[in-house]
């Protein structure tokens, strides 16, 4: 009998955060592991632990096609997809220019969308595959100054829904990620473009209100880890049967059950108390 082929898996972002966490913690396992991202200097500790670089921008056709062909050519068969590429850009849609929108909306959801097309027809083809979307809480909830990167994380969620159904005949399953408070860069940047786009003007106070809620990210121990995360991702990738979404860390699932519970009207009120 030949022995049982490893299985593959192709993560975006993964030079730092969520996705290096993922793919250090998939290799371990003895997986194949194609870690992608555009910052390749970083990413020599994969290279060490035997994972394959890929320089990938999900926002450049060229790039993504390059790197599914080299999986394609290298292994004939993917399992596993981790669309985890994404940042936070934050400050008033008022303020926020249209360009830094649209941009937003080409990494968070056009590149995870296009990634998906091109690596479905190796799936297809073995009848079976993963594709692991990493949303957020933020695909639940809401919260001022974050109208346009909640508004990404919004589609995700409605992407990945009506895909897992879209999917389901060929065997493939879809399954959502959502991280919440997690101490990562992300933290960081999303706080810079706050204050970048409204750190003064009429929505200044609420822009330093996000500011000083997400500082305490980085010290709260309700916070988790990118490798809270990665095992969390880890868990969906390898369970025979995944669930269809998973909030992460405990804070994160309860918030999402706090959000199905609470009307509107008291969401609003908890989130603009938060804003002060």
């Amino acid at each position: 009998m030949s022995p049982k082929p490893r299985p593959v898996a192709l993560i975006t972002g993964a030079s730092s955060g969520i996705g290096h966490a993922t793919a250090l913690a998939l290799a371990a396992r003895g997986w194949i592991v194609y870690g992608a991202a555009r910052r390749v200097d970083r990413m020599q500790e994969l290279t060490a632990s035997g994972c394959q670089v890929l320089e990938m921008d999900v926002t450049d056709d060229a790039s993504l096609r390059a790197g599914v062909d080299r999986i394609l050519q290298e292994q004939r068969r993917l399992d596993v997809l981790v669309n985890n590429a994404g940042y936070g850009s934050y400050g008033a849609l008022e303020d926020v220019p249209i360009e830094e929108a649209r941009r937003q909306f080409e990494v968070n959801v056009f590149g995870l969308a296009r990634l998906t097309q091109l690596v479905l027809p190796m799936m297809r083809a073995l009848g079976r595959g993963r594709i692991i979307n990493v949303s957020s809480i933020g695909g639940r909830i809401y919260e001022p100054i974050g109208s346009w990167y909640h508004a990404t994380k919004f589609a995700v969620e409605g992407l990945s829904d009506s895909l897992r159904i879209e999917l389901a005949p060929h065997g493939i399953d879809v399954v959502i990620i959502q991280p919440g408070p997690i101490r990562t860069e992300w933290n960081t940047i999303s706080r810079r473009s706050a204050q970048e786009y409204s750190g003064a003007g009429p929505y200044a106070a609420q822009a330093r209100a996000l500011v000083r809620n997400y500082e305490r990210v980085d010290d709260s121990p309700a916070s988790g880890t990118p490798e809270d995360v990665a095992a969390t991702i880890v868990h969906a990738a390898t369970v025979r049967r995944p669930k269809t979404r998973y909030a992460t860390p405990a804070s994160a699932k309860v918030v999402v059950a706090g959000r199905r519970l609470l009307p509107d009207r008291i969401m609003d009120l908890v989130l603009r108390r938060l804003a002060m």
